[in-house]
């Protein structure tokens, strides 16, 4: 659904976004990381052919953001930090004017309009107009926009920017919800929080240049190493000095032992095993979490270094 090769952009001196490769398959959602600045603004702007690449290519279903232009915008649906609503509009008045942007008319155009507002619980606040909305109302009514035209492609940046937490608990619930096997989402943000909930996969860029993609499972384990486990116990217990093979101690402290553990599903049932044949008091085995903050910001320094 979304394609991009050897994408760049640059203005005048500044080299805005170098040499950008990523594809998102239908039913996928890429979240794109970075710090302000990085270059994730120009590009969504080159993926719905509002700027021109200076170089690469790139396509939207198909579509190519140069040759095709119209067909990208048609098979787009964006959501900006900005959303522009017309605040002296009503919510059905603004999706009715967008509608016939899009070339939507009739009873067709109503029966979506309506299909959307009740989707995104707006039905009763239909005929109010928009500057009396809160501002997850906005932004909801800003994804309904996005979505007016059912567009194959969804490109959301900073979706939930400068909001609070609850109406981006609500924004967030809602691009969960329009996660389909018909549809690919490009969400740009540097919300850490929101791409763990939201992605399959996940894409750090930096002064303009894609360092890591992949899933967040695997990024976490080729910068951050294998998974570490804790082992809390429920009194004293004396640990063997040897453990059982494809464990690793990293420390050990009174009632809690640290492992890491590289081959968890193969190696933790033994380990189990082994602890309760040597009666070991076990309270709880739990992963300890590595955090997509974690990854982000040791790409960060380990970019700073040169190493990556």
């Amino acid at each position: 659904m979304i394609l991009a090769e050897g994408l760049s952009k640059r203005f005048s001196d500044l080299q805005a976004v170098q040499n950008l490769t990523m594809r998102v398959e239908p039913g996928e959602v890429l979240a794109l990381l970075g710090p302000n600045g990085a270059g994730k603004t120009t590009t969504v702007r080159m993926l719905t052919s509002v700027l021109r690449p200076t170089s690469g290519s790139a396509q939207i279903a198909g579509w190519d953001v140069v040759q095709h232009p119209q067909r990208v915008r048609a098979s787009v649906g964006v959501l900006t930090e900005h959303h522009g609503l017309y605040d002296r509009m009503t919510a059905r008045e603004y999706l009715r004017f967008f509608g016939r942007v899009y070339g939507l008319e009739g009873e067709g155009l109503e029966a979506r309009i309506l299909s959307l507002l009740e989707y995104f619980g707006l039905g009763e606040a239909a005929d109010r107009t928009t500057e009396t909305f809160s501002k997850g109302m906005r932004q909801k009514l800003a994804l309904a926009r996005a979505l007016l035209h059912d567009p194959p492609v969804l490109l959301l940046d900073e979706p939930t920017s400068a909001m609070d937490p609850e109406s981006a608990q609500l924004v967030r619930a809602e691009i969960a919800r329009l996660r389909s096997e018909s549809r690919a989402i490009l969400l740009c943000t540097h919300n850490l929080l929101e791409a763990e909930m939201l992605a399959d996969r996940i894409a750090i860029i930096r002064q303009g240049r894609i360092l890591l993609q992949g899933t967040p499972e695997n990024l976490k384990r080729e910068l951050l190493g294998p998974p570490v486990y804790d082992l809390l116990l429920a009194d004293d217990w004396t640990p063997p000095d040897a453990w059982p093979s494809g464990v690793d101690v990293l420390e050990i402290a009174p009632r809690r032992v640290r492992l890491r553990i590289p081959d968890p599903e193969r190696s933790n049932p033994r380990l189990l095993s082994w602890l309760i044949a040597r009666q070991a008091p076990v309270q709880a085995f739990q992963k300890v979490p590595q955090l997509l903050e974690e990854v982000y910001l040791t790409a960060m320094q380990r970019a700073q270094e040169g190493t990556l």
